[in-house]
């Protein structure tokens, strides 16, 4: 097992957010890196630094070319032409469909950001491609020859769609660790474990049938994102049958989400990747802080982490959420510990 991180992940950095109509203190801090980093010392797990990529030549089906700019541009462009300070708010958002893509500032911000999670400063773009700098380092890493890579990736990445941001999120870090490995294998699988579904990573893969994706997830009916991550969302047109939604009622613990891990690793094992992509959000664990939606302990974790390199596929694990402090210490270093 290796690990990969940039530090410029850190330069992003807001300090509140809107969350249910209240403004809190934003939960999606540097700190969590600096935690995870303590994990990866605790497990033994030795620290590369990423490279940088190109997002022209990476980027390409994963995100639009236009969402791309806006992520370079939306901050500047926000302060010279609204004159604001702030991080950036849209207010019309295109909720019904046909629409057409705006030249104003305000309504592109609409039409990339639908929430108010994923606020955008002045370093956010910066922050946000070193992590995705991450992620596809990792994954080169195992083009490389690595059998199991660790990306310490932050801002997470799995609520970005082709071209949105939202959930904390801005480029998704696993669908370009994914898009990198088709480069080598015919078929990649996510398997995607997070307290959250990953939305956006199921957009950008869902009428394909070369990245089979799973999800092991809270119930969508009352929690985030709410609108997708049902069971009856199983791709369509040539993707149709290749992406699986695992939801879990609200508190599940070690014993469930460990039956799901075995149920979505059988149908792998029926698939037969060339190589596996893991988002792995911690806040499935108990006492998460700003979740509270599963009970997941140290030992699940490590057990899980078992059944999964029993698989025997080339891996990269793509951190996603988790908020509590000492949840990602522990329990990073109890999920990558069997990994040898």
């Amino acid at each position: 097992m290796k690990a990969v991180f940039s530090a410029l992940q850190k330069l992003h950095a807001p300090k509140r957010v809107i969350r249910y109509g209240r403004l809190v203190d934003y939960p999606e801090r540097p700190d969590r890196a600096d935690a995870l980093l303590k994990g990866l010392k605790d497990a033994g797990v030795p620290v590369h630094a990423a490279r940088r990529f190109d997002p022209l030549e990476h980027y390409k089906g994963v995100h639009s070319l236009r969402y791309v700019r806006f992520l370079q541009t939306a901050r500047r462009e926000w302060d010279r032409q609204m004159g604001a300070l702030s991080p950036i708010a849209p207010g019309p958002r295109p909720v019904v469909r046909p629409a057409s893509y705006p030249k104003a500032i305000a309504g592109r911000a609409g039409w990339h950001m639908p929430d108010t999670s994923a606020p955008i400063e002045a370093a956010t773009w910066k922050a946000a491609k070193a992590s995705a700098d991450t992620a596809l380092s990792a994954a080169h890493m195992l083009l490389k020859g690595v059998r199991a890579v660790y990306a310490l990736c932050r801002p997470p990445g799995h609520h970005a769609g082709f071209e949105t941001a939202a959930g904390f999120c801005y480029l998704n870090n696993s669908a370009l660790a994914a898009q990198a490995l088709r480069r080598e294998f015919s078929r990649i699988a996510v398997l995607d474990m997070d307290v959250h579904h990953g939305n956006g990573t199921q957009n950008i893969f869902y009428d394909r049938s070369d990245v089979y994706t799973i999800s092991l997830h809270a119930d969508p009916k009352v929690t985030y994102p709410f609108y997708s991550g049902y069971e009856h969302e199983i791709g369509t047109g040539a993707g149709y049958g290749f992406n699986l939604n695992i939801p879990l009622d609200t508190g599940s613990d070690d014993e469930i989400w460990a039956g799901a891990v075995d149920y979505a690793c059988k149908r792998l094992e029926a698939y037969r990747p060339g190589a596996l992509v893991v988002p792995l959000g911690l806040d499935m664990m108990e006492n998460d802080g700003f979740m509270h939606a599963a009970s997941v302990t140290q030992k699940g974790l490590a057990s899980m982490a078992r059944r999964m390199k029993a698989l025997d596929i080339p891996t990269v694990i793509v951190h996603e959420g988790g908020y509590s402090l000492e949840n990602l210490r522990k329990g990073l270093a109890a999920f990558l510990e069997p990994w040898g």
